[in-house]
């Protein structure tokens, strides 16, 4: 079973991921040369493997994992400029998408719903 809102779950969190990486590193940096804000990417690794196998509990705390990176780019959506204002809003809608589709998940997966009388 591999339902649309896994698949946008696992998409949202690849792609969260790699504008993490790019953003720090490459395309605006705080600090010339990349910065260690990159990091920050880290922690979107620990949920992969259990979203690629469709584990409800994974989606569970992964919905939450999404929400500081909804903060850290409306802060950084407010606060900065040019290129990283347009990441910033970027960052939120990715993790906006990655917690709704991991909580429809959770939900449709529930096993009150997937009991079979």
């Amino acid at each position: 079973m591999n339902p649309w809102p896994n698949r946008l779950a696992i998409g949202s969190l690849l792609t969260l991921l790699f504008l993490c990486l790019a953003w720090e590193l490459w395309l605006a940096p705080l600090r010339a040369g990349g910065s260690t804000l990159a990091l920050k990417g880290i922690p979107l690794l620990f949920p992969l493997f259990g979203l690629l196998r469709g584990t409800r509990y994974t989606h569970q705390w992964t919905s939450l994992l999404a929400l500081p990176y909804i903060a850290e780019g409306a802060v950084r959506a407010v606060l900065d400029t040019k290129l990283s204002q347009a990441l910033a809003f970027a960052e939120i809608a990715l993790a906006l998408a990655l917690f709704g589709s991991c909580l429809a998940y959770a939900r449709i997966s529930a096993p009150s719903r997937t009991r079979q009388s």
